[in-house]
């Protein structure tokens, strides 16, 4: 158990980072792409004020990243050598293809601002922005096969892959890669869009805060409702391939049958009943089989010792779907605002995405939860139990390593954010103005940082 608890402390770190870089450096590469079509200076600039942000999100993600390597040796030595020859190749393809094309050419997207043509630094972005995709790639195709193993043979107990094109593009992999992606590009929209918003309320970097509060929302108003329909297809997939992690999400305890939409409910494992529920009849299966009869599959049709902990899965779920439906009302409460021009003038609407930024990277902890927590008591479906998989190491040493973590993530990780925060704050090079409104950038007045009221200009655009 502190194994466990140690990996999920370093992955829950870990995890935010490279879901920020997979959008942050696609949207740098857009900015680029749009200044390299249009002659913009302005998206150029941009584009250096983000690449910046992206940098320290980057380095963040390399060294979190570098400790959960070494726990598969420390901690699951067991995993290790009973899925080593499937789990090494694909994270060896990982560093090979997503890393090696990252590093290569991150040092002339950082580096590279007027040393290198435009065009050539443009095109180290985009393989910067593709290394990262990638990286998600092989990652995800790793850790699905973990949930539906398939394309091995188990000789002497290990595995040996079989079919590559199998353990690849296993049948859950290419839902939970889509998901995951679009995930990662709705987190760095959120954020855009809040840095947007919060420097239209103080009344700085107007053009440059209204550029990025109509990219973020733009992408928002596209990708949140199209992550709900990935994330139905995907529900589709888990049920097909993993039952009984959909029934612990469901908190459907019947062995087969019509299942409600629970929208409340205290888990009780140990009855196998719900308490204070608050159900919708029926609504459950048409979402999950969309029959209003379909029968799903209960928690009681697995053996008790093969059903994962259902609370933690049950709430996380709730928590994603609920933030999820809350970014898409705030993706069409903007695009009405916008649709009327009155966009950077609707203050509420603008202190409320303000402070929007943290919705992705808790929906990502939460689905994350879901799905992890969702796969338990297999470390890989049908091959190795978690507790089977940990090193023989006393739980005194586990216990101490966790803790020296939690103080240096304490340390190192306050200091990364609180400065990725002064970044962020401190705006791009150069106090912009609105030449479309004709006014110049006021600063604010006092020293004290509140908010400013929009120019009267502003109020009447």
């Amino acid at each position: 158990m502190l194994a466990r608890i140690q990996f999920a402390f370093t992955v829950a770190f870990h995890i935010v980072f490279p879901a920020f870089t997979i959008g942050t450096s696609a949207f740098v590469a857009t900015l680029e792409g749009y200044s390299l079509a249009t002659g913009s200076e302005r998206h150029h600039l941009l584009a250096r004020y983000w690449t910046k942000v992206f940098a320290v999100s980057f380095a963040m993600g390399v060294v979190s990243g570098i400790v959960l390597s070494y726990q598969f040796g420390t901690n699951w030595s067991r995993y290790s050598e009973v899925l080593g020859n499937v789990i090494g190749p694909a994270i060896g393809y990982e560093v090979l293809t997503a890393f090696f094309l990252e590093a290569g050419f991150l040092g002339i997207m950082l580096f590279g601002w007027n040393k290198v043509p435009r065009p050539v630094h443009f095109a180290a972005s985009v393989l910067v922005a593709l290394g990262t995709a990638l990286s998600a790639f092989w990652i995800l195709s790793a850790n699905s096969w973990m949930h539906y193993p398939a394309g091995y043979e188990m000789r002497d107990g290990i595995a040996y892959p079989t079919d590559w094109w199998q353990i690849i593009f296993n049948p859950t992999f290419p839902w939970r890669f889509t998901h995951m992606v679009v995930a990662a590009y709705l987190t760095t929209a959120l954020v855009v869009m809040a840095v947007g918003a919060r420097f239209i309320l103080k009344n700085r970097f107007l053009d440059d805060a209204r550029t990025m509060l109509r990219m973020g929302l733009g992408l928002l108003l596209i990708l949140a409702p199209l992550q709900l329909l990935i994330g139905d297809q995907h529900g589709l997939n888990t049920l097909k391939y993993q039952p009984a992690k959909v029934a612990a999400i469901e908190a459907h305890w019947p062995q087969s049958g019509v299942a409600p939409l629970i929208l409340f409910a205290i888990p009780d494992e140990a009855a196998e009943t719900n308490r204070y529920e608050i159900s919708i009849p029926n609504v459950a299966s048409l979402i999950l089989t969309h029959e209003w009869e379909g029968e799903v599959t209960g928690l009681k049709a697995f053996a008790a010792e093969d059903r994962p902990p259902v609370w933690p899965v049950f709430f996380a779920f709730r928590l994603m779907v609920g933030i999820g439906l809350f970014i898409i009302a705030l993706a069409f409460w903007g695009g009405w605002a916008w649709l009327r021009g009155r966009l950077i003038v609707s203050d509420r609407f603008l202190q409320v995405a303000a402070y929007s930024w943290p919705l992705g990277f808790i929906a990502i902890l939460a689905g994350w939860m879901v799905t992890e927590i969702g796969r338990q008591p297999w470390v890989a479906t049908g091959i190795l139990r978690t507790a089977e998989a940990a090193s023989p190491v006393p739980a005194a040493h586990v216990a101490t390593s966790l803790a020296l973590f939690v103080i240096v993530y304490a340390i190192i990780f306050a200091a990364g954010i609180r400065y990725m925060n002064r970044l962020l704050n401190k705006g791009p090079d150069r106090e912009a103005t609105l030449p479309e409104l004709g006014v110049p950038q006021r600063p604010l007045s006092g020293a004290g940082g509140g908010k400013a009221e929009p120019s009267s200009a502003a109020k009447t655009g």
